[in-house]
């Protein structure tokens, strides 16, 4: 192969890498796939396999919810530090299914506004995509900035949102949510076996179900208040874990 041959390959792949945000979860995971390569992802899904029939699995029968389902939200809660699973079989009732400690999540409570922040975002977001060849063991990588966050950094006259944003295996990070390997394991399978475009994480900074936010959390702009009502609406709909 020559030299110019191989940088027009290159240069394909890298615009092709660059028009995954354009197109749908479907288009993109196909791409993906084909870009990654087929065998690191279907490796990574049949390695976790037996562990997910073992570990969540059961989980999705005790509340039954079949497997796989119709339909996921994760709900990152940043202040009790959990990541909660909820699924809807063909009933379309979201059921709880499990829930995994957040090993690591940099920051305060608030939105995320700027690169360079250590902040984890806030809002309602998609998986982008799902990388098993992640640095930190797996990773699902969300939609952020999504709309709203560019919309509303416009109008904060802020130029660099940031960008980025997992939920990922291992014990540290720095914006992102860290589950730990085992975790990340379940949590990646899942979101395969689901498909991510019929999955949803919802970022909150605390759980409005049970409490609202502390008096000495940091002033946001005054943008911030209208979504955290969108948020409180959402967790209302969801059901309360069972007691521990």
């Amino acid at each position: 192969m020559t030299a110019r041959r191989s940088c027009l390959i290159a240069l394909a792949a890298l615009v092709t890498l660059a028009a995954l945000a354009l197109w749908s979860p479907r288009v993109r995971s196909g791409l993906q796939r084909r870009i990654l390569g087929p065998r690191a992802l279907d490796r990574a899904l049949a390695k976790y396999e037996p562990k997910v029939r073992e570990a969540l699995i059961p989980c999705f029968e005790k509340a039954g919810v079949e497997y796989p389902p119709e339909r996921v939200i994760l709900l990152v809660l940043k202040l009790e530090r959990e990541l909660q699973v909820y699924a809807a079989g063909k009933s379309g009732d979201k059921r709880y299914i499990t829930t995994y400690p957040i090993l690591a999540a940099s920051g305060h409570l608030g939105p995320k506004l700027k690169y360079g922040d250590c902040q984890v975002p806030e809002g309602f977001y998609e998986v982008e995509s799902l990388n098993p060849r992640s640095r930190f063991h797996l990773a699902l990588r969300l939609n952020y900035p999504n709309e709203f966050d560019r919309e509303q950094a416009h109008r904060d006259g802020r130029t660099d949102p940031g960008k980025d944003i997992m939920i990922h295996g291992g014990a540290a990070s720095i914006g992102c949510v860290a589950i730990g390997d085992d975790a990340i394991e379940e949590v990646f399978k899942l979101a395969a076996d689901t498909e991510t475009e019929h999955m949803t994480v919802l970022l909150s900074p605390v759980d409005f179900r049970l409490r609202d936010l502390p008096p000495d959390t940091p002033p946001s702009p005054d943008w911030v208040p209208g979504l955290y009502d969108k948020l409180r609406k959402a967790l209302a709909g969801l059901p309360q874990p069972p007691p521990q």
